[in-house]
């Protein structure tokens, strides 16, 4: 007897993610949105939930941050895509397509203003209320 796969995966408890804060962004639409932060991407305001503020002790204008994102507009149900400038059909796993089975987006960024619970970042090629997940210094 095979086993069932969907079951295996059922039964694997799923994680609870709560989102620390939100991006605001002059970035309205996925469609218009640089792929990468370096390809034009603004700056944009990270504003943490009141009960996360305190988490955000040790950051310094300057700082090298990455801020891990919930990608709300991925599809879920993708698996494979072609990836720009390629003509090969590729898993996303072998990519950084925001269309992912968990769409967390993975931002290297530079803190440019803190102003109480809200840090300026850039660049950023997220869209306005993106939920932000995480945040990690970028360092070793």
């Amino acid at each position: 007897m095979v086993p069932n796969q969907d079951a295996d995966e059922d039964s694997t408890p799923s994680p609870t993610l709560r989102p620390i804060g939100a991006i605001h962004s002059e970035l309205r639409a996925r469609k218009g949105a640089p792929r990468q932060g370096g390809e034009g991407a603004p700056d944009a305001w990270i504003e943490i939930h009141p009960w996360a503020r305190d988490a955000m002790l040790g950051i310094e204008v300057g700082d090298a941050l990455v801020i891990l994102t919930w990608l709300h507009e991925g599809r879920r149900d993708t698996l494979q895509v072609y990836p720009r400038g390629e003509g090969k059909l590729q898993g996303v796993f072998a990519t950084r397509s925001p269309d992912r089975p968990n769409p967390v987006g993975l931002h290297p960024v530079t803190v440019r203003a803190i102003n109480g619970n809200r840090l300026r970042v850039g660049p950023i090629e997220t869209i306005d209320g993106t939920p932000v997940i995480d945040i990690k210094p970028d360092r070793c």
